[in-house]
């Protein structure tokens, strides 16, 4: 199949609130001990306007979203065949709890290796929260065993 014709491929937008007990829950999951991710006075106290998110908790409001297998579906690939190899994340401003958060994914890359035994689709989302900021861009790479 030729995957390439998915390259600038660009899926509809999708919106998700940032909720304080995902927040905390997340953090807890992570093992984070600072009071800034449960606590809202100490967030405050550290200039937030409440509840920072973790910094990797934009992968998961993108999960939230339903995005997470857009592509795969998209190209009739099995998730088995699938793993998530890379992310990456490039902040501009603090995602917190309250935020209503509006992001877009695009398919920006897919190149093989392995002599085509690996597929690897790389994807961006830019988050940007109710006042239209950009708060995060987001890098997805997904590798796919390629029969």
């Amino acid at each position: 199949m030729d995957y390439k014709k998915y390259i600038n491929k660009t899926y509809e937008p999708f919106t998700i609130e940032v909720e304080k007990g995902r927040l905390r829950a997340f953090a807890g999951a992570i093992g984070e001990q600072d009071p800034i991710y449960s606590d809202e006075s100490s967030a405050k106290a550290a200039g937030y306007a409440s509840i920072p998110a973790p910094l990797t908790f934009a992968f998961s409001i993108t999960m939230d979203a339903g995005q997470s297998f857009n592509a795969l579906e998209d190209m009739g690939i099995q998730k088995t065949k699938a793993v998530h190899g890379e992310q990456g994340f490039k902040y501009f401003k603090a995602i917190c709890a309250g935020d209503v958060v509006t992001g877009q994914q695009k398919i920006t890359d897919i190149y093989e290796k392995k002599g085509g035994a690996l597929l690897f689709i790389v994807m961006e989302i830019s988050l940007s929260n109710q006042l239209n900021e950009l708060v995060c861009e987001l890098q997805s790479t997904i590798v796919v065993r390629n029969t």
